[in-house]
């Protein structure tokens, strides 16, 4: 992915883990969580509309992405919550807006739930966080990949158990689970297992979920139970859209954004 250059790029130290964060504009603040796989280019260009708006934007490359280095273990979703909380600290934010795009929606679900003081009002977009149970098929097929592994485990034949996971992984591994490296491949089977919807339900700040009606990674229907979930949420819907309707339509979305986050009403 090719960055944008004009970004204005940071180095913070939280607890001694150097990160990438960037600030722009004036006014209320606005955190920015982007999506697993992407950095702090993914959510600039909203970034750049909410700080013509008024607002003094943060936003930072979560550890793992971007320029920020991975963590030192393998962490949860809930990990990274965490950090986000020691990064505020860190910039002097006691309570600001937020603003999450999938992987970073699952970290609004777990603020918005535990530490709701830290938060005025909050928008999702193509927010991740509830899991769906895969077809019976892949069920199965997983249930026998692992009977098979722990058989061939269980006779000490570890190089041909090692060898059909890397099989199976490369054949049915999504490609964010590919991707990942290190303690990265493990901390994103911790997050995409994490389901949330229990969260959901005690989010205790006004929520603006925006969703692509084409969205194929959080598809729309995660956005309708979450607006069922949530006790006070709205949901805004992009036709022809995908899972970066809020890029799609960046202008639309700051607006929307600036109708919740600037109304007086708590």
């Amino acid at each position: 992915m090719l960055k944008q250059t004009h970004i204005p790029r940071q180095i913070i130290e939280i607890d001694g883990h150097p990160t990438t964060h960037a600030i722009t504009g004036g006014g209320d603040a606005v955190l920015l969580l982007h999506g697993w796989g992407v950095e702090i280019s993914m959510v600039w260009p909203l970034a750049a509309k909410l700080a013509a708006l008024g607002y003094r934007v943060y936003a930072l490359d979560l550890p793992g992405f971007g320029d920020t280095p991975p963590p030192p273990v393998v962490w949860t979703v809930f990990d990274y919550a965490a950090f986000v909380r020691r990064y505020m600290d860190a910039v002097g934010l006691e309570r600001a807006h937020l603003f999450g795009h999938s992987f970073g929606g699952r970290l609004g679900l777990i603020l918005g739930a535990e530490h709701p003081e830290r938060l005025n009002k909050m928008a999702l977009a193509g927010s991740a966080g509830l899991r769906s149970a895969p077809p019976w098929t892949a069920r199965a097929r997983l249930r026998m990949y692992k009977l098979f592994r722990s058989g061939l485990q269980s006779v000490r034949l570890s190089k041909l158990a090692e060898n059909l996971q890397k099989c199976y992984n490369e054949k049915y591994g999504s490609a964010d689970f590919k991707a990942a490296e290190g303690v990265m491949r493990q901390t994103f089977v911790n997050v995409v297992n994490q389901d949330l919807r229990d969260y959901a339900r005690r989010v205790a700040v006004p929520t603006l979920l925006i969703w692509g009606a084409d969205d194929a990674d959080t598809p729309l229907q995660h956005g309708e139970m979450l607006e069922r979930l949530i006790p006070d949420a709205g949901l805004v819907v992009y036709p022809s859209a995908g899972h970066y309707a809020y890029l799609e339509h960046v202008q639309q979305t700051a607006q929307a954004i600036h109708a919740l986050f600037g109304s007086s009403e708590s």
